[in-house]
């Protein structure tokens, strides 16, 4: 059904001068209003039709305006992962269309995937820490090629991850996702089949949603049966790890870890992951890239117009009831 309402308020966390190809104001009956987080709301919440959630400012921030939204229809995240939103889920009023930004952090997601695998199997922080000494380190290190690598969470992200291992002559890549299915470059395995396929890979890259089905989904358990020297990359969410269970494996040497989000986040001064031996740490920077910002961009643009015109939205998770 198209948009009808006379006036509506749209809040978006970047101006509306900046984002090419909105409906125009006019046309549309919107009222695009700037809101990134900060104590004062831009209008009332209530008279908000559509809400571009603030990008990276954690879910206190995301969730605030919800109760007060009684007019929204839409919530738009820029992120991958809704995790931040869905407590206040319960919050919105029935018929509401939650939709997150498929397509906006794949290539800057499963670039950095793949960075930390090359910069962990190659040595690269104990070259860099051997140049601040003076050092020269040679020697012989893993190499990417011939491994096994296993993608737990199949979606767009993890599809993109073997994207840009195809050219690493990796001897095997197995998928896994919520569900079994077959795709063009072969099976994609259920969760269930996790415990057969990790005693197989040499690297595991984890790229899942966090849900409560995948909460410490990588526990004692998951760990005990990754083989000796294994890798596990984390460019998921912090808390799909247990961070207890990675300490104990990585202090003791068995594995080695590469995590762009860690549980705690951001990680605080003194935690025993930054110091943990064979574990290479990165700031939550998967998606905080240069090819974010036009990509966001175009995701709400495009949104709003179908908005406007009535038309199917991209990108649903869910629909409130």
């Amino acid at each position: 059904m198209r948009f009808e309402d006379t006036t509506a308020d749209v809040w978006l966390p970047v101006p509306a001068d900046e984002i090419e190809g909105l409906p125009a104001p006019g046309e549309s009956g919107f009222s695009y209003l700037f809101w990134d987080g900060g104590p004062e709301f831009p209008a009332d919440p209530a008279r908000c039709a559509f809400y571009v959630v603030p990008y990276m400012k954690g879910s206190e921030i995301a969730v605030r305006p919800l109760g007060a939204m009684t007019s929204v229809r839409v919530v738009q995240t820029m992120s991958a992962g809704i995790d931040h939103v869905t407590p206040g889920v319960g919050l919105l009023p029935p018929g509401v269309s939650l939709c997150n930004a498929k397509g906006v952090h794949e290539a800057s997601t499963a670039e950095l995937a793949l960075a930390l695998v090359l910069a962990s199997l190659r040595g690269i922080p104990g070259f860099v820490r051997g140049q601040d000494a003076e050092e020269w380190r040679a020697g012989f290190y893993p190499a990417l090629a011939d491994k096994s690598v296993l993608i737990v969470g199949y979606g767009s992200i993890g599809s993109a991850i073997e994207d840009r291992l195809a050219p690493f002559e990796c001897a095997r890549v197995a998928r896994v996702a919520r569900s079994a299915r077959t795709t063009g470059r072969g099976p994609v395995h259920a969760l269930t089949e996790l415990p057969a396929l990790l005693p197989e890979a040499d690297v595991v890259v984890l790229s899942t949603p966090l849900t409560p089905e995948t909460t410490h989904l990588v526990d004692a358990g998951f760990l005990a049966r990754m083989k000796d020297g294994a890798l596990l990359v984390n460019v998921a969410r912090g808390p799909v790890v247990d961070t207890s269970a990675l300490l104990k494996e990585v202090e003791g040497g068995r594995i080695t870890a590469a995590l762009d989000v860690t549980d705690p986040e951001p990680l605080p001064a003194g935690h025993p992951l930054w110091h943990a031996p064979g574990v290479l740490i990165s700031p939550h920077v998967g998606g905080s890239t240069s090819a974010f910002m036009p990509r966001a961009k175009r995701l709400i643009a495009g949104q709003l117009r179908r908005f406007a015109a009535g038309e199917e939205l991209v990108n649903v998770i869910l629909t409130t009831d």
